[in-house]
């Protein structure tokens, strides 16, 4: 009997997350911390060393397109296959199918560069993904910026109909710091 995304929810206790979307719970919190003058880059404060989550996306449920000051890798655990999108900064677009399928040319992991614009969402017909994603020095609200629909298209207009498939109407928070 195949899993239904509710089952995956209720069994990890993944709740929704609140602008990206999708289902999530931190799986790791590291208990080792990383001051600013140790961490490669622009990091305003200490920093937890590693985080990870568990994270779910369903067809009405995707991560929305972020940046993040650090990297972030991605695993495929579950379910259906994801496209992973990331947009770098020179406005290149790169689609990562994430799945089990490796001779369909899936990989089981991906990274998202730090700064680059990433967004992920069920790949055509599927019904639910279970991944994961690590981070490194940890995650931090402060390192999170929620894609502007409309700053994103001014900026990368080639990159439309991505960018309208992976934000919601009305999306985005300021720019940060690192922006």
């Amino acid at each position: 009997m195949r899993l239904l995304a509710e089952d995956v929810i209720a069994r990890l206790g993944l709740r929704p997350l609140p602008g990206e979307g999708g289902y999530f719970t931190e799986s790791y919190r590291s208990g080792w911390s990383l001051s600013p003058d140790v961490i490669p880059g622009d990091y305003p404060g200490e920093r937890l060393a590693a985080t990870a989550i568990y994270f779910l996306v369903t067809p009405d449920q995707f991560s929305a397109l972020h940046r993040l000051r650090g990297d972030e890798l991605w695993h495929f655990y579950l379910g259906d296959p994801v496209e992973l999108v990331t947009i770098d900064p020179d406005g290149r677009v790169n689609t990562i199918s994430m799945g089990h399928e490796l001779t369909a040319g899936q990989v089981p992991q991906a990274l998202a560069p730090a700064g680059t614009w990433l967004g992920c969402a069920l790949a055509n017909g599927g019904e639910w993904a279970l991944l994961g994603t690590t981070m490194t020095p940890g995650f931090h609200p402060d390192d999170f910026e929620l894609a502007d629909r409309a700053r994103l298209l001014a900026a990368y207009p080639h990159a439309a109909g991505v960018i309208h498939h992976l934000t919601r109407a009305g999306s985005g928070h300021p720019v940060p710091a690192f922006g």
